[in-house]
């Protein structure tokens, strides 16, 4: 059983919440399943709205499914939230993945 398989077995015994979400989310970037990712991500982001990590994973599945305006729009909020808490590090990352989605935007 995978690590994914896992996860889904506790969604599915009704072991709800941000984390788990967010593990989900993640795990199906992994397996290369973005549009299963934001799914889980969208939800995370809404059960913990200050999770910036989670922003950061939902900005990266968007972008990989070519959605690249709604994925500015998460990297946006993730960024009001990193800097809300400090993790100006995530803040950064955000920042740079956004100024690479708005190049590739103007064809460069």
């Amino acid at each position: 059983m995978t690590t994914l398989d896992n996860f889904e077995r506790m969604l599915a015994q009704g072991r709800d919440g941000a984390l788990l979400r967010y593990s989900l989310g993640n795990e199906y970037l992994k397996a290369d399943r973005p549009c299963d990712a934001i799914v889980h991500l969208r939800e995370a982001v809404r059960l913990e709205p200050g999770h910036s990590a989670s922003w950061k994973l939902l900005g990266r599945a968007l972008a990989e499914t070519g959605a690249l305006d709604d994925a500015l729009a998460a990297y946006r909020q993730g960024i009001a939230v990193a800097e809300g808490k400090g993790d100006i590090q995530a803040a950064r990352e955000m920042t740079v993945f956004m100024r690479r989605i708005a190049k590739q935007q103007a064809g460069g």
